[in-house]
């Protein structure tokens, strides 16, 4: 590799090793999508994937779940721990999922780690992680918000060898897949993750061919250098000072509001996020393990930043994290941890409320900041077995300094797809009999909020049971510079019936019985500036689209209405 100056290498050389490294992600990213038998993976590509160098630091991602990368990270550092450098072999396929034993963020997230190997010596890992709908927890899909114990989660597995040069091992299978429901679906998705990894160890094992072991080596060290050179110059232009920002989300029945609270603090190019001041260790599900915060804290700074910075282990090295020991960010064993993603929204969200504040301009107003993770189990009539659909609902993105929130989105650390009606209603006994924006849902603004969704799901022919974690129930998503907040979100039974029941935010085991309706409502994004100031034309266009009522229309941004037979004018 052609070098220019004193120690200096040739950065037309690093990019495009760079981008080999990330098409390698990409590439293993679409094999896991493709091979996976679950709709979750398959068609809502729930699932993530990584290259580490021979160290276990991360030299690239590939676009998929932010979140994710807490698992994949603790994952490869667990194996280095487990298992000695020397005790590898090629052939090994190491597979976890225990945050507190594994490395693991939750348990539904299953980690394949693969070591790649170049004449005779450990070069680096290919790593990928997929959301399993069931993992053989108290409730199905393991992700209810009110559980109160891991143990109550499903099934733990410690970094243990999944495969070697001989082959698959068979008791590892057979010991995670028969204490899952649907077994062979568990089976089924396994193998797709090995399959993901062949075709990502094959394509390191021909970079390493191209450049040989240690000149790709000091490439991706230069790399993740540059990288933290990039983002600490990202850091510098921030003015000094401490910029804070904090919200409550819902705790489980009883529980009452916990508090997220963070510092950002900038000095130079030094970055500093304290999370001092955030709630206590939570009795229900939405504890965050330390993996996890740490993978929204580098979303958050790489979204707030440089957005077109490479995801590798040099952003990591550019801030300091710290959190009390006793905090629902610290998650300790035995804590529940499923329903931690609704709390690392919360957290992605106050950390660009905070830089907000030091870039005033520039972010947007907060988002739903919400998971809304809905799972519907029961006896399939169809096929007489069991099964289980798992789905995060999206909501409304805030609305930024010059454009509208966008509706019906996934936000900051979660980027699944939405599962097509179609494929909903082939794969399980349930009739979406309504699907569709929210009218008025997202903040009013000069650019509003998001709008959130609603989805009224039909259990057909059976007794159905539903369990869920999401947020924002009770408090809006705030509005930004004059904007208004955005509308709650909801988990309704037999809606608008006299027979209508509220359930809480965090809630499993609700009974439905055959032909029950229960509607998912997503909260809304907060707006942003002035409401009064939004162009006419475009409150006249949402009127005509019924994303926005004439009421709200009149009320909230001063445009008056005639209804004719032409539709609203102003």
């Amino acid at each position: 590799m052609r070098r220019h100056g004193s120690g200096q290498q040739d950065p037309v050389a690093l990019s495009v090793v760079a981008n080999r490294l990330v098409t390698i992600a990409e590439a293993m990213g679409e094999a896991l999508v493709r091979s996976a038998f679950s709709p979750n993976i398959k068609q809502r590509r729930d699932c993530s994937t990584g290259v580490f160098d021979a160290g276990g630091e991360l030299i690239a991602q590939a676009e998929h779940i932010p979140l994710h990368l807490g698992s994949m990270l603790g994952v490869v550092e667990a194996v280095l721990a487990r298992y000695p450098r020397e005790a590898l072999r090629a052939g090994d396929a190491f597979v976890a999922n225990d945050p507190y034993l594994g490395g693991g963020t939750h348990l539904p997230d299953v980690t394949v780690v693969t070591p790649c190997f170049y004449h005779g010596g450990l070069a680096g890992f290919v790593a990928n992680v997929a959301h399993h709908t069931d993992i053989g927890a108290r409730t199905p899909g393991g992700i209810s918000g009110d559980a109160r114990s891991i143990d109550e989660e499903g099934v733990r597995l410690e970094p243990s060898r999944l495969a070697t040069a001989e082959g698959l091992c068979e008791e590892v299978v057979e010991l995670f897949a028969s204490r899952c429901r649907m077994p062979e679906h568990r089976r089924l998705d396994l193998m797709g993750q090995l399959a993901a990894n062949s075709v990502g160890l094959g394509q390191f094992e021909e970079l390493l061919a191209e450049y040989g072991q240690e000149r790709l080596r000091r490439a991706t060290g230069a790399i993740l250098e540059a990288t933290e050179r990039r983002v600490r110059a990202a850091v510098g232009r921030v003015p000094d000072g401490v910029y804070e920002a904090e919200d409550e989300m819902e705790g489980v029945v009883g529980e009452g509001m916990l508090r997220i609270r963070v510092l950002v603090e900038v000095a130079g190019e030094r970055l500093g996020l304290d999370f001092s001041g955030s709630g206590p260790p939570s009795r229900g599900a939405i504890n965050v393990p330390r993996n996890a915060l740490l993978a929204t804290v580098y979303y958050a700074m790489k979204a707030c930043l440089d957005p077109e910075a490479p995801s590798n282990a040099g952003l990591h090295r550019a801030v300091d994290v710290s959190v009390p020991e006793h905090s629902v960010l610290n998650a300790r064993p035995p804590a529940a941890v499923g329903a931690r993603t609704d709390t690392c929204q919360h957290v992605a969200g106050r950390i660009v409320e905070a830089f907000s504040k030091a870039m005033p301009g520039r972010l947007p107003a907060p988002g739903n900041d919400a998971s809304t993770a809905v799972v519907f189990s029961g006896l399939d009539p169809r096929s007489k077995e069991e099964y289980v659909y798992v789905e995060a609902v999206a909501g409304g993105a805030g609305g930024g300094p010059e454009e509208d929130g966008l509706d019906g989105v996934q936000v900051h650390v979660t980027n699944t797809a939405n599962l097509p009606v179609e494929c909903l209603e082939h794969a399980f006994p349930l009739v979406v009999e309504r699907y569709e924006f929210v009218p008025d849902s997202g903040g009013p603004g000069e650019f509003r909020g998001g709008l959130g969704l609603r989805r009224d799901i039909r259990a057909v022919g059976h007794e159905a049971v539903f369990s869920a974690h999401g947020d924002r129930h009770r408090r809006p998503a705030r509005g930004a510079e004059g904007g208004l907040p955005g509308r709650c979100g909801a988990y309704l039974v037999s809606p608008e019936t006299e027979d209508e029941e509220r359930v809480s935010s965090k809630v499993s085991g609700v009974r439905l019985r055959p032909g029950t309706v229960l509607r998912v409502e997503t909260p809304g994004g907060g707006g942003y500036g002035d409401p009064g100031a939004r162009e006419r034309e475009r409150v006249l266009a949402e009127l005509r689209d019924g994303l926005v009522s004439p009421a709200a229309a009149r009320d909230v941004f001063g445009v008056s209405v005639d209804e004719d037979a032409e539709g609203p004018t102003v």
